[in-house]
């Protein structure tokens, strides 16, 4: 079988939950970190598993304004619909499903949604809320080592929703994976109870839960070895059997290399300022002018996470004062430089700020040139300091 342009494979159609993701027009909303399952290999963040957390893409959201953020989130990225995942968002289902009708109100019935969710929370009643709340699309991981709630999926086919399987491919669950397989494609009793079914290339995580053996395909991937190729025999095992079901082989190159960076191109368009320049993959390259108390270096992410309120708006005075200083001597509009008070810098054109690193060093400030994700967080990938 044969990649397709996306670096992954198919048999029949993409979802269409996915046909949006791999143009980077879906935003990714985490709405709990809440699980009924605590699955080895699960790739939540220590920061979110079993914790009651949101986030919007990268950008973290507070219970009380999480519904404004959100939609400016969406707004910044031009989405043209949104993923629904967790932990299980159905630990949270009013949250949800307030959610879903929000959006929905906001961007329209063809704001495409999609959610992922285990068995172990289905009803009819927690089916029916989402479908009432407008959820177009709905994706299940079921439970390899335990079918006790493989029957709830026949519940999900009285709506008129796309319903999808979604699974990681963990090396040496092939026999599972097959009865899964079987079991959706109605071998026993010719009832298809799914209409698409999603492999998903697993790949090591860097948290405390994860217990998943194996190693990484090659230098450059978190791919687990071997996963990969797994997919590629489930999809020959679906074409051989003459399932008429579409499967899609989702690789660790088509989550990074196009999905995720097909979104930051789109966000990168909305969070450039004047004064930022974008390299080809939708990174924003710019000046930026930091105090030597609070600047790239070993923990700094760390430390600005911690940093008490009194101190940061301290600091934000301090900046503010050279702000207008350098605003006033180099004539700047308000469009020309800014004052980022979450990450408590100074940004400006990095041509600016390279011309002028020595009189900035001499106002005790430290200039540098960045390199970062144009999302929420503002991850840096590489930070230059001049003298």
């Amino acid at each position: 079988m044969k990649k397709n342009q996306y670096h992954s494979y198919q048999h029949g159609e993409l979802p269409k939950g996915c046909q949006y993701c791999v143009k980077g027009e879906k935003l990714v909303l985490f709405v709990t970190g809440i699980c009924p399952r605590k699955c080895h290999f699960c790739p939540v963040s220590d920061e979110k598993y079993q914790k009651d957390v949101q986030f919007a893409n990268e950008r973290k959201m507070l219970e009380a304004t999480s519904v404004e953020e959100l939609m400016k989130e969406a707004e910044m990225m031009q989405a043209k619909g949104a993923g629904i995942t967790g932990g299980d968002p159905l630990a949270r289902l009013d949250r949800t499903c307030s959610y879903i009708q929000r959006l929905k109100e906001k961007f329209g019935k063809s704001f495409h949604i999609h959610l992922y969710t285990s068995l172990n929370l289905i009803t009819m009643d927690t089916l029916q809320k989402l479908y009432d709340s407008g959820l177009d699309e709905i994706r299940f991981h079921l439970d390899l080592d335990d079918k006790k709630f493989w029957d709830r999926l026949s519940l999900t086919k009285k709506m008129s929703w796309d319903v999808g399987v979604e699974v990681p491919l963990v090396v040496g669950k092939e026999k599972e994976l097959k009865e899964m397989i079987d079991f959706i494609s109605g071998k026993d009793d010719h009832i298809l109870k799914a209409d698409f079914l999603n492999l998903n290339e697993l790949e090591l995580a860097d948290n405390e839960h994860y217990t998943q053996e194996g190693k990484a395909k090659n230098e450059t991937s978190y791919a687990i070895e071997g996963s990969e190729g797994l997919g590629l025999r489930l999809l020959d095992y679906v074409e051989k059997n003459a399932y008429k079901l579409n499967a899609h082989l989702c690789t660790a190159k088509l989550k990074d290399g196009v999905q995720l960076a097909e979104r930051i191109k789109r966000e990168s368009v909305m969070m450039r300022r004047k004064f930022d320049q974008v390299d080809e993959e939708g990174m924003l390259i710019r000046g930026a002018l930091y105090l030597p108390e609070l600047m790239p270096g070993f923990n700094y992410r760390e430390k600005l996470k911690l940093l008490p309120a009194t101190e940061k708006e301290e600091i934000l005075k301090k900046l503010q004062v050279f702000y207008e200083r350098i605003k006033k001597k180099f004539k700047l509009g308000d469009d020309e430089i800014s004052l980022d008070s979450e990450k408590c810098r100074i940004l400006l054109s990095r041509r600016l700020c390279k011309k002028k690193a020595g009189y900035f060093s001499e106002m005790g400030l430290k200039p540098a040139a960045v390199i970062e994700y144009p999302t929420a967080d503002q991850l840096e990938i590489e930070v230059e300091f001049w003298e």
